[in-house]
């Protein structure tokens, strides 16, 4: 392990509870390589440096002070405990142990990414929070995870990614988009609102209607909450990196292997030691004390990830070159936004083929089946 790769010592901070979500997007995507990008089979959409005002660093370290008036946890104490209850709860609301098998046996790697893809899009679009993205992509894996299917299709990802979308919406958001507008964009197929909901309730049955999923977007506030900035603008740019850093996150499957609070202290410390790379070592070490040391490796490994997005935006690309991208054909993926219910009698759409998983199983298993594979 070299020098740089020790988790070094110190704490963190900062919060801001209202995130421009477009805006933040607009940042996230890279706009000067995105006609080149249009050119790959999968239609990525990359990570870009962030437009960030440039201060000094000796600026940017005197502009920290510790505090919690811009916090919802009002002490030290509250934000340290509810992030324990945070690593406690995060097992039971992961995808089943073996995902990432799942996923490459059944040809679902490249589904699955642009699935997500089409989450990010749909939020900006529709101005959606940043907490509907992950909550709603948590959904999608969730479901993947144990529900069974002999030869997924085209159409029942996307099936499944607008009942996600929907699903999320409907636990988030104050104004509701409507489905009709959830698939105005980036689908090639269009369902109508009756198979929407029947496929949202064979969701909420598989996720035995446990929405409020701890996710990585579930600690940005807890491991930031203890920096606040003099100036606003430098308190939104660590939250807003850390957030990109987490969006991108999602698109790549290797980092399925982790729990949410190693992803998310991952991107913490690529942000901080991007934006404050005097001093990032003095702001991690509060939060790395209420981590499992046996996470320390999982921490390392992820961050080499993230950092590698940062040096070449294709690195995700190459390092899976041996990952099997194969997205199945249809009859069905010809049918360029027409409305698909018109033909379940022609194509045997039926619901039924997503095999349910068995009542008897039950997460608290789950969680502990977890918790003895990290032991």
């Amino acid at each position: 392990m070299s020098e740089s790769d020790h988790i070094p010592s110190g704490i963190v901070v900062v919060i801001s509870r209202n995130i421009n979500f477009c805006t933040l997007v607009n940042d996230f995507f890279v706009k000067g390589k995105r006609k080149a990008m249009e050119n790959l089979l999968c239609d990525e959409v990359w990570l870009s440096s962030p437009g960030t005002p440039d201060h000094s660093h000796d600026e940017r370290e005197h502009c920290m002070l510790k505090g919690y008036a811009d916090s919802f946890y009002t002490t030290k104490e509250d934000s340290e405990q509810a992030f324990v209850v945070c690593l406690e709860k995060e097992f039971s609301y992961m995808p089943e142990p073996g995902y990432l098998d799942h996923l490459q046996s059944n040809n679902l790697v490249f589904a699955r990414f642009r699935a997500v893809q089409w989450l990010i899009k749909t939020c900006t679009r529709l101005n959606l929070s940043v907490g509907t993205v992950f909550n709603s992509t948590n959904y999608l894996d969730r479901f993947l995870s144990v529900v069974q299917c002999h030869g997924w299709e085209h159409w029942m990802v996307e099936l499944l990614s607008v009942a996600c979308l929907s699903i999320a919406s409907k636990f988030n958001e104050t104004s509701l988009p409507s489905l009709d507008e959830l698939q105005m964009e980036d689908l090639d197929h269009s369902f109508q609102s009756s198979t929407i909901q029947q496929m949202e309730l064979k969701l909420l049955q598989a996720l035995k209607w446990r929405l409020g999923s701890t996710t990585v977007y579930s600690y940005i506030e807890l491991i930031t909450s203890n920096i606040i900035c003099l100036k606003c603008n430098l308190q939104k740019e660590l939250i807003n990196q850390v957030t990109k850093t987490l969006l991108r996150a999602e698109l790549d499957i290797r980092l399925l292997r982790y729990p949410p609070s190693v992803v998310a202290i991952s991107a913490l410390w690529c942000s901080l030691e991007k934006l404050f790379p005097l001093s990032y070592n003095v702001y991690l070490t509060n939060i790395m004390r209420l981590m499992n040391q046996d996470h320390e490796d999982d921490i390392i490994k992820c961050r080499r990830i993230m950092k590698a997005w940062l040096v070449d935006p294709f690195y995700s690309l190459k390092a899976s070159d041996e990952q099997s991208y194969y997205y199945p054909s249809s009859p069905v993926t010809v049918l360029s936004m027409e409305r698909i219910d018109h033909h379940i009698n022609d194509c045997r759409v039926d619901l039924s083929l997503f095999t349910m998983p068995g009542s008897n199983a039950n997460c608290e298993s789950i969680a502990t089946k977890r918790k003895r594979e990290e032991e």
